[in-house]
Parts: structure tokens; C-alpha cells; sequence
């Protein structure tokens, strides 16, 4: 009985990938596909990509850098650990040692990046302010925004280098910036780019724009902690529900193992299980879209 559900599990993740696939080339434009048939059978260009185009965005937007660089020891310490839960547990611990090393690798950079991503919003006004100050002073925009730049903390010091570097490359500022901004992927980031990017193509008062962005970051930032203190006892509730069946079960194991044990070594006993565990999945990822909508 394990194995039809195990079977029927990975059907549901392959018309999972396939699903999205579709829904991806539905959405690209029809200008882009009329330009890709029109292509077909001429030369052209050779353009250095990599296959981890996504995988290298998610590290460097967490501060690890480039995972490509041990990306053959990663893999090989995936595959011994897939080896060794087949070893101790049969197809469900192959199933586990395959699942839960790149889900918890995405939850820990998930983490990272927010968290890294929370203390730069939090340095953005001291650098903005940095800058008007510098602006007052006489200097351009351009040196403003380098010279505070270099004044920064890490982690928006850090982050920031990749303007720095592709400045000095011969990129203007308003386009550095805005590739920062869609790197991280972030409101304030990216008014900031188009803050530089309206200064520079209509001109202005710069210092006066640059003041108004730090108003409204730190009124976002005072709303962002009212909402958090309202939706408290939401977020505590869901952290109980979601951690209660793994409580109940780690009671059992440690008071009745024979119980869990007998389920396990029959067959509607381990249909049970399995459809328990798939359950609680299903809840925790419910629960944790939910919070992420608040």
C-alpha cells in the first residue's frame, strides 16, 4: 500500500512542475514568441548562462555567496545522506533524506535573506540622511551616495558594494541602483532607485526627495511594528497549531513506542501515518502563507 501512495506522490509533484511550466509560457508575451520562431535557423550570439542562474540570486541576496563554487561537494553529501536513509529506512527514508536536505536548505536562506534584508532597511534612512547632508555641503549626488556608501554598516555596506563596483565599471548610478533594487527585491529599494533615476534624467531637489523617501520609510517602519503587535496573538496561534501534532507525536514515541510502532507495521497503520504527515505539511504551509500575508 506504501508504495501506490509514494508512486501517487511523485505523479502529483510532476503535474505540480508541469502546471507551472504551462502557466509560465502562457504568460510570456507574444511579441517574445513571434521573435523566437522569427530567430529560428540563425546564428547567434553565444551568451555565458548558467544553470543556477536562481540558485545564486537566493545566496546572494542572503549573503552566502556563490553556492557554485562547492556545488559538487553539496551534491555528493546530498547523495550519501539519500544512501543512507535507504540504507536505515527503506524508500521512506529515502523519500526523507531526498525531501527534507533542499527544504530545509530553502527555509534557511529564506530566513537569511529576510532577516539580512529587515537590518538593511533599517540602515537605509542613516545613509540617505548621510547623503543629504553631503548634498548640502556642495557634493554631487553621485559622490553623496558613494561617500555614504563608504560611511554604511554591514549588511547595507556589503550589499551595496555591487553599486559601488558597477559604478566604477562605467554603469550609471541610477542604473546601479536599480539593479540593487531588483536583486532584493524590495518597496523602499526600489524608490530609492527611481528617486536617483528622476533626479538624473529631469534634475531637482535632490536633498528634498531624498528627505520625503527617509519620512516614509520610517512611517512604514513604525506601521510594519503596529501590525506586528495587533496580529501577536494570530501569529502565536498558529505557531501552537502548526507545532502541536509534532508535540503529541513526540509524546507518544516517548511514552508508547510500541503504539506508533504497531501502526507503522501494519498496513492501514502506516497509510494512516503517511497521510497524517502529509497532512501536517499541508497545514504548515497553509498556516505560513497566511502569516505571510499579514
Amino acid at each position: 500500500m506504501l508504495k501506490p501512495l509514494l508512486l501517487i506522490l511523485v505523479c502529483l509533484t510532476l503535474l505540480g512542475l508541469s502546471a507551472r511550466l504551462l502557466y509560465r509560457g502562457l504568460r510570456q508575451p507574444g511579441t517574445q514568441r513571434v521573435l523566437d520562431r522569427l530567430s529560428q535557423g540563425q546564428p547567434e550570439r553565444v551568451v555565458q548562462k548558467t544553470s543556477w542562474t536562481a540558485l545564486e540570486r537566493a545566496f546572494l541576496r542572503a549573503g552566502l555567496g556563490r553556492p557554485t563554487e562547492r556545488i559538487g561537494q553539496w551534491l555528493t553529501l546530498w547523495g550519501l545522506m539519500a544512501l543512507i536513509g535507504l540504507v536505515a529506512g527503506g524508500w521512506i527514508g529515502l523519500l526523507l533524506a531526498s525531501l527534507l536536505p533542499p527544504l530545509l536548505l530553502r527555509v534557511f536562506v529564506q530566513w537569511r535573506y529576510q532577516r539580512r534584508l529587515k537590518r538593511m532597511i533599517e540602515q537605509l534612512p542613516p545613509l540617505l540622511d548621510h547623503t543629504v547632508r553631503s548634498l548640502k555641503s556642495g557634493r554631487t549626488l553621485a559622490d553623496a551616495v558613494l561617500g555614504a556608501i563608504d560611511a554604511a554598516e554591514d549588511p547595507l555596506k556589503n550589499a551595496l558594494g555591487r553599486v559601488q563596483r558597477n559604478v566604477q565599471l562605467g554603469i550609471s548610478l541610477p542604473d546601479a541602483t536599480s539593479d540593487f533594487a531588483e536583486l532584493y527585491d524590495k518597496d523602499e529599494l526600489r524608490l530609492f532607485a527611481l528617486g536617483l533615476k528622476v533626479n538624473h534624467r529631469y534634475g531637482g531637489n535632490a536633498s528634498e526627495l531624498l528627505e520625503n523617501l527617509i519620512k516614509m520609510i520610517r512611517e512604514r517602519e513604525q506601521a510594519a511594528r503596529q501590525l506586528s503587535a495587533m496580529t501577536g496573538e494570530t501569529r502565536v496561534t498558529a505557531v501552537v497549531l502548526a507545532a502541536l501534532p509534532v508535540a503529541l507525536a513526540g509524546y507518544f514515541l516517548i511514552s508508547n513506542p510500541k503504539y506508533l510502532l504497531a501502526m507503522w507495521n501494519d498496513g492501514s497503520g502506516q497509510t494512516m501515518l503517511v497521510a497524517a504527515l502529509g497532512f501536517q505539511v499541508f497545514g504548515c504551509l497553509a498556516l505560513w502563507r497566511m502569516l505571510r500575508s499579514l
